[in-house]
């Protein structure tokens, strides 16, 4: 049985800082044995880099990274959503520096034993380990842990402003040069959204427009969604054409989301005075996708596939459904009992000279 796409999305958030360890580690480790010419001129604090101890040292910094990972990822990283950018950086910085100042107080032994053949508690290693942190060399060693720590960090907080698939591609430069793909697009607006925002005042609403997309984040994530675009009280969100369809991620994503907003609706009510809901176009089809911008750069996508998602989803008004959907994706929804499939009938898209057949889908009880 494969990851779950929430899991796959943990690990490759967590992978890159093991990457960023290892490679500042190995890069310093060069460095030191450059300047030193491959010589320890501090035995009595310094150890000796044999082969064994290489070996150990870039496993273990590798593993210190994708433990950091891990705790940035599963914990940490959500702790400080309300602090501003420069002062997550520091707390963290100071939390994480004391569990790696313990974490070298456990390893340095360790690594000591190897290169003397000695047990690790031996009075030797033990005197190494004591002669090491009055040393000149451990400063060196927590600068070096202390750039590694700022890079691991600074990689976490751009790619949960950016996004981890678009700063992958931007890395990758797959979107370098434009590419033709096909892709599933879900338009999701809020109904009487204006009123909403008249009737709260703009703190408010960004308030409760911020928990509201909030709240579809375990939806997508579950369902191998990405986000394209947040365009005010609208949220447009696109699978590749191979993950959307496979086990209906595109439509059980919808009903995700929608399941995840009426169980929060007492609590809406209760700090907002209404519960919103919303309406959502989807189709399918053929884009143009690749990097634009010269100030600001960003992955786009370009076709027609945008345009009549965009007027499909709005229409739902006019046939009083939360949901509409193309008929050329609506047949390529593999069945389930627990689906109810109905035709809305034969549409005119506004702008659109081809007339389109559209969908609705409910649960079934």
């Amino acid at each position: 049985m494969g990851l779950s796409p929430k899991s796959k999305r943990r690990l490759q958030r967590i992978l890159p800082f093991g990457v960023i360890w290892f490679v500042i580690g190995l890069f310093v480790l060069f460095i030191q044995e450059a300047a030193t010419g491959n010589k320890n001129i501090n035995p009595n604090a310094a150890i000796t880099l044999t082969p064994k101890v290489f070996v150990f040292a870039m496993t273990s910094v590798t593993l210190i990274g994708l433990l950091m990972g891990t705790i940035e990822v599963l914990w940490l990283g959500n702790l400080f959503n309300n602090k501003s950018f420069y002062k997550k950086i520091l707390y963290k910085l100071g939390l994480y520096s004391f569990l790696l100042l313990i974490t070298i107080i456990i390893v340095y032994p360790i690594a000591a034993s190897i290169e003397l053949g000695l047990p690790v508690f031996h009075q030797m290693v033990l005197q190494k380990l004591s002669n090491f942190l009055i040393s000149l060399d451990f400063l060196s060693t927590m600068v070096s842990i202390a750039v590694s720590l700022f890079a691991g960090l600074f990689y976490s907080e751009i790619s949960q402003n950016v996004g981890d698939a678009v700063l992958k591609n931007f890395f990758t430069g797959k979107y370098h040069k434009p590419i033709q793909e096909k892709r599933i697009f879900l338009f999701c607006d809020m109904k009487s959204s204006t009123t909403i925002a008249e009737h709260l005042g703009h703190i408010e609403y960004f308030k409760m427009l911020k928990a509201y997309y909030a709240d579809f984040t375990n939806a997508i994530i579950n369902h191998s969604g990405s986000v394209y675009q947040y365009v005010g009280d609208e949220i447009i969100i696109s699978w590749k054409y191979e993950e959307g369809i496979k086990n209906n991620n595109w439509i059980n994503c919808f009903l995700a989301m929608k399941q995840d907003l009426h169980d929060k609706a007492e609590w809406y009510k209760n700090n907002f005075g209404l519960a919103p809901t919303f309406k959502s176009g989807f189709h399918v089809g053929e884009v143009t996708t690749g990097e634009i911008g010269t100030l600001k750069k960003e992955i786009i996508f370009t076709g027609d596939v945008l345009n009549t998602t965009a007027r499909i989803q709005g229409l739902c008004n006019t046939y009083n459904v939360d949901i509409l959907i193309s008929e050329k994706l609506i047949k390529e929804l593999k069945p389930e009992e627990s689906l109810k499939i109905m035709s809305q009938g034969i549409a005119e898209l506004k702008g659109k000279e081809e007339k389109m057949e559209l969908f609705t889908v409910l649960r079934n009880s």
